[in-house]
């Protein structure tokens, strides 16, 4: 059974009495322990289609399953803690809250699943957890520091350490190293490589970086809003 699976999915924005058809009938999947690329050009529809696989938004027709169970059409509420506690993200712009540091940054999914009073009694396993993904992406001398003191690699490093605070099963990346330069870029994908082998997270990623998609199992091309192409990387 894959752990993530999208059954013609089909997405269209509408904008005034124009309607613009983005999904045309997306069948795909990924298996636990697999790092998977989605590629294509702007306006493919890379980035809503990981944005329905992530309950973000929901499909027009179609479905999304995780491990076997429908979660597109879920309540609000149940979509939230979902994403909470099994599925991890990480954004282009990373949308750290830049008045926290990164410690506290890494910090707020724990602190939105638990509680203030659910978070204060485990808060030092809480820190400590946090401080050890810090170390892990190489941010451990920048815990205290806030989004304004930190690069945009070091930024996307916290974005990293927090989508992995709750320990997720999937981590779902829209263009992760979009706004990076090409070394910084490489770097956030090794961290998240070496994560993908070292632990067995499942990985999707949506990139337009050839570069990116070389790392990946597997790549996926979308064009137009279907899927053209998935194929395993060479050995």
């Amino acid at each position: 059974m894959p752990l993530l699976q999208a059954i013609d999915v089909r997405k269209t924005y509408h904008k005034g009495a124009t309607q613009v058809p983005v999904l045309r009938g997306v069948d795909f999947s990924v298996d636990a322990g697999e790092l998977v690329a989605i590629t294509g050009q702007s306006g493919s529809g890379k980035s809503t289609l990981l944005h329905l696989l992530a309950t973000l938004d929901r499909p027009d027709s179609g479905e999304v399953r995780y491990e076997g169970a429908r979660i597109d059409n879920l309540r609000t509420a149940a979509r939230d803690r979902l994403r909470n506690r099994q599925i991890g993200m990480i954004f282009q712009a990373y949308h750290l809250l830049p008045e926290l540091s990164a410690l506290e940054n890494v910090l707020t999914p724990v602190m939105l699943r638990y509680g203030l009073a659910g978070y204060w009694r485990r808060r030092a396993a809480f820190r400590q957890r946090a401080s050890e993904l810090l170390e892990r992406v190489g941010l451990g001398p920048r815990a205290a520091h806030k989004p304004r003191e930190l690069s945009g690699g070091e930024m996307q490093r916290t974005a990293i350490a927090r989508a992995l605070m709750a320990e997720p099963k999937l981590l779902l990346a829209d263009e992760p190293t979009g706004n990076l330069d090409q070394t910084t870029g490489q770097g956030v994908l090794k961290i998240l490589r070496e994560l993908n082998q070292e632990t067995g997270l499942t990985v999707i990623l949506v990139t337009h970086d050839g570069e990116v998609s070389a790392a990946a199992d597997r790549t996926v091309s979308l064009v137009d809003g279907r899927v053209a192409d998935g194929r395993l990387r060479a050995a």
